[in-house]
């Protein structure tokens, strides 16, 4: 009975397989729901990772046409959005061009020409202490869950993707970051797309979903997909996470409105237990 709302689509430059492929894959891993959620477009170029703008009308074109193929799959719409201070204001125009069921934030940009997860710019973390990137990482997540442009965050540590990670407690970076989606009422996602990473973990880590228990904070499970063969990616593992983490129930969405439903035992050929 598990969902999977964090999937893209070849718009992106660099994701395959017609959303009608994941919509399949789907299906064969027993997922109740799917959503698209592709990078949100920019009015202007600065990097090579998300949608143009000239191509959002294909995105809802392709949704759409997943939609009429497969009838009885409910298919939401979303994109996901990059907070960059300053831009709040183009977020919630795109927020108004079509029916979304969802808006997803994330941070990749920690200053204007570094989103931290590019495998391009690897080089950039040489040049800063590790400390000082996890801080500026949080302060941007941190005005992202207050904007309240946004369903829920995405990959909420994504900072960790190579594996550079502070020493120590890690509670003090990610504290005001949580208290603020805590404030807002968002959910948070949990991504088992870090497993297909250098750091090889889930994100957020098991420490970070701790903290997020105590504080209530809703919660959904994502792939983060860019191919059909990932949708569903080890969701076994993250339903084990969340469950000994002590969660019971995860978040939908429908018409920017979030909803619960209790888990129960999952198999990853969708057989309730």
């Amino acid at each position: 009975m598990l969902f999977d709302y964090h999937m893209h689509t070849p718009l992106c430059g660099h994701a395959t397989g017609h959303p009608r492929e994941y919509a399949a894959e789907a299906l064969r891993k027993g997922l109740r729901e799917i959503g698209f959620s592709e990078h949100n477009p920019m009015p202007e170029k600065f990097d090579d990772w998300r949608m143009d703008l000239a191509d959002f009308p294909e995105y809802l074109r392709l949704v759409d046409e997943a939609r009429r193929e497969f009838p009885h799959l409910p298919i939401r719409l979303g994109l996901e959005c990059d907070f960059l201070p300053g831009r709040e204001a183009w977020i919630r125009e795109l927020s108004q061009k079509a029916d979304f069921d969802y808006l997803i934030g994330a941070v990749h940009y920690i200053t204007p020409d570094w989103d931290v997860d590019n495998p391009l710019k690897l080089a950039r973390w040489r040049d800063q202490p590790v400390e000082e990137v996890w801080t500026r990482y949080f302060q941007a997540m941190t005005q992202a869950a207050q904007s309240g442009l946004f369903d829920f965050m995405a990959h909420p540590d994504l900072v960790k993707k190579f594996g550079h990670i502070p020493k120590g407690d890690l509670r003090p970076y990610y504290r005001e970051t949580l208290d603020a989606i805590e404030a807002s009422g968002i959910a948070m996602e949990v991504s088992t797309a870090g497993l297909r990473k250098e750091v090889m973990e889930i994100y957020p880590s098991k420490g970070f979903l701790k903290e997020a228990f105590l504080r209530n904070i809703p919660i959904l499970i994502s792939s983060d997909s860019h191919s059909p063969g990932e949708v569903g990616f080890e969701f076994q593992q993250a339903l084990d996470l969340v469950r000994e983490v002590g969660y019971r129930k995860l978040t939908t969405f429908h018409q920017r409105r979030g909803s619960f439903f209790f888990l129960f035992s999952w198999s990853p050929c969708g057989a309730r237990a």
